[in-house]
């Protein structure tokens, strides 16, 4: 939204500066964005007078002026070599002293020496001025202009424009009056009354006003306009026109201009019809049935679809309803009758319309966000008073079709909710009164939203208006009560033991992300997912579509952009949602990590190695051991299929309590998201690991044995498919009470083995650790135990053992 200094000050009595009414304008939450300040670009420009202009003595077309300059009452005379051909002796016009800054041309005035003539400043066009692009000659003002005087004062341009972002809520900020409610609300100034005298109609409107029925109800409540005769469509003032182009809009002529000065002025759009190209004797507010086309003022053509409102006469549809006019039955110089329209359309109708066709009009923006219906009429009125002014003419009476909607409502107004929501003490009678200098009407306890505060949804939303006047910067901190006694702990189980784990993997070497939870529909098809169960309605863009099944394809899309900034090596870890469907408990939390390339840096002992299941394995072993997971846990191949097969595994308590999956990442998946090398990576699920039976702070007082262990070997000879974890697994359920550990310390493969142990088999050694709890073992307790080893491995795996 834009607007100048003396616009506001149209509608604001005030002798606040500037800097004060930006100050403010941020502060109610109407951000100013930018200022464009004359004086600030053309306040060094003053009124000087030519004595004399005398031809230069080294070129044709330069001439020699002495100017006589006056600035803070002191009269000079400078020498300024000047090639404007109209530049002449006793002509009043524009000075430049040296040291400004030309706009037009971006050069800052020094001395120079031009065909060997001293100059010190500049004789200026309006193109240096950036007032035109007019360049054929100085600018030329009346003999009794003010010597001295600034030319932004004498030509009324210091008129600073204003330019504030408005938000979605606030319509009433589109128009200059609402700004200014809103300042004279702060106490910078006192809001103008605005004098609304009906125009009397002096014969009855040949064109009539139909609003189909369908509409009445949502589409356009209310549509009126009044025919207006013998009109004269010259240019607008030259006070209009300046702050047109202030604002960046183009003046065309004094009809089309009006229009546009109450859009911005008062956020009323209006809309001018030629009559004399208007066909039959009534405008029809109707659904488009779809296909009809029209020429816009715009010059491009639109094809309606069916329900789009349009506004048509006889002969077809001459407006786009609330958007854009037709480029048929606009105005031109030769318009003598009018027809002055001022209708209210429903905001999200206009809304669907102009995003359909792509067109974006300051009508459109207005309509959309929602307009102050009670003003329809009142608009029509002001405007046709101005037309009048300006152009001439007679108006007939107003034709109308349906009634202002009804919009009074009302909330509880409760001044002591301004101190608990909010945290600022304002007197009640203070907020009686800014919420009544904002238009609000108090009845008692009952604060009524004014019309064109469409965003005035309860009483929280009074609170925030006072707030907003009163001033956020008022809000001073102050700190929150402390209880007596120690707290209580205020995380959950489970936030603590996201908390631990991003440690852990933080501890661990491992550099965290933070990705989105929406993947494209391919990405999510690789893990899983993909499917319309998790597909957003409303992606915020084609790579963001579905609800991510893993954490995983986040890390790896990272990996890649690394990779690619030449980053080879990497851990990174990511801890949050996954989602398994749609709906409310659908989604699990997770804690994934991903190695890429190498471990370790290269060095002349050769240890740098690629990394491999086993340390994405280690890494989730011991973020489960930080997180106190039971220490024995039994590891199978049953993960998920963006593994590679045969080199990824599961720790689990069981067939159906999987704490985490692990190995290297499918090489389909690495390809296709762009990775070069392997990859491995693990994911945990913090929520499957059961609770300890009793709650404590601190961690599980470490529990040491003072029996002395006792540790024994085996080799066993096995079909050489065995899995080394079944012997493990095996091992360990021989007696769960005294086994403490099972290692692999030895295999021995291969065609020795086959010769001395026969073809297709293998000798495992293991060492299987014994830690007595109540007292030492004997001999004869430790070879029961081992009798029980060799018997559960034989039948797990029917395995021998080696003699």
């Amino acid at each position: 939204m834009k607007f100048t200094l003396s616009w506001l000050k149209d509608h604001l009595e005030t002798d606040a500066t500037l800097d004060q009414i930006a100050e403010a304008l941020t502060d109610l939450g109407l951000e100013v964005e930018e200022i464009d300040d004359p004086a600030a670009r053309l306040g060094a420009f003053r009124i000087a007078r030519i004595i004399e202009a005398a031809p230069h003595p080294d070129a044709d077309r330069l001439r020699l002026c002495r100017v006589e300059v006056r600035e803070n009452g002191k009269t000079s005379e400078v020498q300024v070599v000047c090639g404007a051909p109209n530049a002449r002796t006793g002509m009043v016009g524009v000075f430049a002293p040296v040291g400004t800054h030309i706009p037009g041309t971006g050069v800052d005035l020094k001395p120079g020496v031009i065909r060997g003539q001293a100059s010190n400043g500049m004789m200026c066009s309006e193109r240096e001025l950036e007032l035109s692009d007019d360049h054929d000659g100085v600018i030329e003002l009346p003999e009794d202009a003010p010597l001295g005087a600034r030319y932004i004062d004498y030509a009324g341009l210091n008129d600073p424009m204003i330019y504030i972002k408005v938000t979605p809520n606030r319509p009433d900020a589109l128009g200059v009056r609402g700004i200014a409610r809103d300042l004279a609300a702060r106490g910078l100034g006192r809001w103008k009354p605005l004098e609304v005298a009906p125009v009397a109609g002096q014969f009855d409107s040949p064109l009539q006003v139909r609003i189909d029925p369908a509409l009445k109800e949502k589409g356009c409540p209310l549509f009126m306009g009044r025919v207006i005769r013998g009109v004269t469509n010259g240019p607008s003032p030259a006070w209009m026109q300046a702050r047109l182009r202030a604002i960046g809009l183009r003046p065309i002529s004094a009809l089309v201009d009006v229009t546009n000065f109450f859009t911005f002025a008062l956020n009323r759009p209006l809309h001018v019809f030629d009559m004399a190209k208007v066909s039959g004797d009534a405008l029809r507010i109707h659904p488009a049935k779809g296909g009809e086309e029209i020429l816009a003022l715009d010059g491009k053509t639109y094809r309606l679809d069916a329900g789009m409102m349009a506004i048509s006469d006889a002969a077809g549809v001459e407006s786009i309803a609330g958007i854009m006019g037709g480029e048929h039955s606009g105005c031109t110089d030769e318009t003598v009758d009018v027809f002055l329209e001022s209708a209210y359309w429903d905001p999200i109708t206009i809304a669907a319309t102009g995003r359909a066709l792509k067109i974006n009009s300051d009508a459109r923006y207005r309509f959309e966000r929602g307009v102050d219906p009670a003003f329809t009429g009142d608009g029509l009125e002001l405007a046709t008073r101005m037309i009048l002014d300006l152009c001439g003419g007679t108006p007939s009476h107003v034709v109308a079709d349906g009634a202002v909607p009804d919009t009074m409502r009302s909330y509880a107004f409760d001044a002591g909710a301004m101190g608990r929501l909010v945290g600022m003490d304002v007197p009640e009678g203070e907020q009686r009164a800014i919420l009544t200098a904002l238009g609000f009407r108090l009845d008692g306890n009952q604060a009524f939203p004014p019309p064109w505060r469409p965003d005035i949804q309860g009483s929280a939303d009074l609170v925030e208006e006072v707030a907003r006047i009163a001033s956020l910067t008022k809000l001073q901190g102050a700190p929150l009560p402390r209880p007596d006694g120690v707290p209580a702990p205020i995380l959950t189980p489970m936030q603590r033991r996201e908390r631990l784990a991003r440690r852990t993997l933080a501890a661990l070497g491992y550099h965290e992300c933070i990705t989105y939870s929406f993947i494209d529909a391919q990405a999510a098809q690789h893990f899983g997912g993909g499917d319309a169960a998790v597909q957003l309605e409303n992606p915020i863009s084609s790579e963001m579509t579905h609800l991510r099944p893993d954490l995983l394809p986040g890390l790896l899309a990272a990996a890649a952009r690394n990779q690619a900034r030449g980053t080879p090596d990497m851990a990174l870890f990511e801890i949050g949602p996954a989602f398994a469907g749609g709906e409310p408990g659908e989604e699990a939390l997770h804690a994934t990590g991903l190695l890429v390339g190498h471990q370790g840096a290269r060095d002349p002992h050769g240890s740098r190695r690629p990394v491999d299941l086993f340390d994405a394995r280690a890494d989730a072993e011991a973020v489960l051991a930080a997180l106190e997971a039971p220490a024995r846990l039994q590891i199978d191949r049953a993960a998920p299929d963006w593994f590679h097969p045969g080199r990824a595994g599961r720790l689990t308590l069981g067939p159906k309590k999987a704490l985490a999956w692990f190995g290297a990442v499918h090489p389909r998946v690495l390809r296709a998201f762009g990775i070069k090398g392997e990859a491995v990576a693990f994911t945990l699920h913090p929520a499957e690991i059961p609770q300890p039976r009793a709650a404590t702070t601190t961690r599980r007082a470490l529990d040491l044995s003072d029996l002395q262990a006792v540790e024994r070997d085996f080799a066993f000879v096995l079909d050489e498919r065995t899995e080394a974890q079944a012997v493990i697994n095996a091992a360990q359920g021989a007696d769960k009470t005294l086994v403490e550990a099972v290692r692999v310390f030895d295999e021995f493969t291969g065609e020795r083995a086959e010769a001395q142990m026969g073809a297709g088999r293998k000798s495992l050694a293991i060492t299987v650790r014994l830690q007595p709890r109540e007292r030492t073992l004997t001999e004869a307790e430790i070879e029961a135990v081992s009798a029980r080893i060799i018997e559960k491995v034989a039948k797990a795996t029917g395995g021998t053992l080696r003699g």
